[in-house]
């Protein structure tokens, strides 16, 4: 008798633009049936020759103290750019003066092939971890140039500036979404009626690119409830994962930043998914399986808005979760408040026993996960 195939039966959505052939024939040969929309554009990257070299030429008119490396394919850009200015090396003597640090491996690689060697680069790979790094120190009078990715750094630049610096931010590309958006919008309809098990993503533009495509729609509301309960947000690596911190969406990725990682790590996770989830709660055994809930083995009934509560507290059992992402995870068309949660907790609470869910005064709800 014939196995099954580990991802046989599942649903998943894939953004990439790039490696896609590659990506859905993972998927595939796993069993699963793929969904492909494009996020960004084929060719994303987009270089605007002239500002490129207008910002290399005001970096090179002053010594530089520290220069912060983000992404790999913007260090090759730009310094193959600087090449056919004549002012390739130029660059590289004016960036080996300087105190390196680098966000990631990418970017460390592209520096070495050019002699250049970074001081530090975090292993986590984010950003934020090279900001923490440099708070509490004295950065007074130093002169920073930052190497921007396809999405703005102002934010940072600000934030170094607040520690005395004076910062020079070179944009060396800017990515584009997809020139045709129609399969995005309809990927973003099977993510908001959760009719997708899963969702990769390659980058973090790509991920801002489907929530910017979400508001005109009027579904981001709903998408980001269903990524919050019932779909998986896939990421290939951490710093793809932090887009999605400003929507409240949890997410997975593998430790090794591969395709093959991420491909991997979703036949573990949709399985264990649809297993249900099953935690001990004031006392009382709690069994989530799809539709289905189950108290110490009795079915409950729920409805739409206190069903949708439940599987929000379930994301991180335990865990504090704001009236805000509880309202966002309510169904649509419920009254957008603070009421309508009050009301589902209410709700919730008739159907479970009003020991199951915690106020916690001033942030929100949790459920009395027993430790």
């Amino acid at each position: 008798m014939t196995e099954p195939l580990p991802l046989g039966g599942y649903r998943i959505g894939v953004t990439a633009a790039r490696k896609v052939e590659e990506q859905i024939g993972l998927l595939e040969r796993r069993g699963a049936e793929v969904v492909w929309a494009p996020a960004l554009s084929l060719e994303p990257n987009r270089v605007d020759d002239a500002s490129l070299r207008a910002a290399t030429e005001e970096v090179l008119a002053r010594p530089v103290d520290m220069f912060l490396a983000t992404t790999g394919i913007g260090m090759r850009t730009w310094f193959e750019a600087a090449d056919s200015w004549g002012l390739g090396d130029a660059l590289v003597a004016a960036i080996g003066h300087a105190e390196i640090l680098a966000r990631g491996p990418k970017s460390v690689g592209a520096l070495r092939r050019r002699g250049l060697r970074e001081l530090w680069a975090p292993e986590s790979e984010c950003f934020e971890d090279v900001l923490e790094h440099l708070r509490g120190r004295s950065l007074e009078g130093m002169r920073i140039v930052v190497q921007e990715h396809g999405q703005s750094l102002s934010m940072v630049a600000h934030a170094l500036r607040r520690q005395g610096a004076d910062v020079t931010v070179v944009t060396v590309y800017r990515v584009e979404s997809a020139e045709d958006l129609d399969p995005l919008f309809r990927m973003i309809d099977l993510v908001a009626d959760r009719r997708l098990d899963a969702v990769t993503f390659t980058s973090a533009p790509a991920v801002a690119a489907l929530m910017d495509a979400a508001g005109p729609t009027g579904r981001r509301d709903d998408v980001v409830a269903a990524f919050q309960a019932d779909v998986v947000a896939s990421c290939v690596g951490p710093v793809t994962a932090a887009a999605f911190e400003l929507w409240g969406v949890p997410t997975i990725h593998p430790e090794r930043n591969r395709l093959g990682a991420m491909v991997k790590q979703l036949e573990t996770e949709l399985p264990s998914r649809s297993a249900g989830v099953s935690v001990e709660v004031a006392g009382h055994l709690l069994l989530l399986h799809g539709e289905e809930v189950l108290l110490d083995g009795a079915p409950v009934r729920l409805s739409p808005a206190p069903f949708a509560l439940l599987q929000a507290l379930l994301v991180n059992p335990g865990h504090v979760v704001s009236r805000r992402e509880l309202l966002a995870a309510l169904p649509s068309g419920t009254a957008g408040s603070e009421h309508a949660v009050e009301m589902a907790v209410a709700r919730l609470r008739a159907a479970l026993g009003t020991r199951i869910v915690q106020t916690v005064v001033k942030r929100g709800y949790r459920l009395a996960v027993t430790s």
